[in-house]
């Protein structure tokens, strides 16, 4: 499927949040995905699985929290995601504008749309699910620092698909295992896939952490999970 790829502004600031929305090429509905990037910002990797996704028929669109910055070494890349966790609260907002971007396009639909985020933006992800009422499906991916309040648990309403690496040194089983158990006690739809032998950011074919067989067999669940919850 041939897709179309553009910049466009999700706040009506001139200084506002970005994002970038890369569509089937047709004019057609299709569902809706926000994906969040990872600590590098909007790399090659991340606008190559927004392709990936749309052509698979999906409009995805991607907000650019690091307002134009991409990090190629890891220092830079932490000092830049620090940034973003000082300023959650700003990062979150931008998240949602790009949800309500997506919700509010005449080629969405239906209105529930997907959210997947990455290492940063997994975290993100799971922020963003108590918050934001009109999701249909979240899958947070290596998404590590993230503690689940009750109080939060229980605005989710979307099924989610949470994405992990057994070898992630940066998120023990045991946080794993306490994210699964308080959803599970919430009562939600809930679902960890901990690939073994893998580590961090396992999807990224761009850095020292890939991971073949994982990656392959993670994406194809996540593409399966969102036809089944979005279309």
């Amino acid at each position: 499927m041939i897709v179309h790829s553009e910049i466009v502004m999700t706040s009506t600031d001139p200084a506002g949040a970005r994002g970038y929305l890369v569509r089937p090429a047709d004019d057609a509905t299709h569902a809706g995905i926000v994906l969040i990037q990872e600590w590098w910002g909007i790399e090659p990797h991340v606008l190559d699985l927004a392709q990936k996704l749309a052509a698979q028929g999906f409009m995805v669109l991607v907000p650019d929290l690091y307002h134009g910055q991409v990090a190629t070494e890891p220092d830079d890349a932490r000092k830049l995601m620090l940034l973003v966790r000082e300023n959650v609260e700003r990062a979150l907002a931008e998240v949602e504008l790009a949800l309500e971007y997506l919700r509010n396009h005449a080629q969405v639909q239906p209105k529930k749309l997907g959210l997947i985020g990455f290492c940063m933006g997994g975290f993100l992800t799971y922020k963003t699910a108590s918050r934001y009422p009109h999701l249909g499906a979240i899958s947070p991916w290596y998404g590590g620092g993230y503690d689940p309040v009750a109080e939060d648990l229980s605005k989710v309403n979307a099924p989610v698909l949470a994405v992990y690496g057994e070898l992630d040194g940066g998120i023990p089983a045991a946080q794993i295992q306490q994210i699964e158990a308080a959803f599970r006690t919430a009562g939600k739809d809930y679902t960890a896939k901990v690939y073994a032998g893998a580590g961090h950011a396992f999807l990224n074919n761009t850095h020292g952490s890939y991971h073949e067989a994982a990656a392959k067999d993670a994406w194809q669940l996540v593409l399966d999970f969102f036809k089944l919850n979005l279309i």
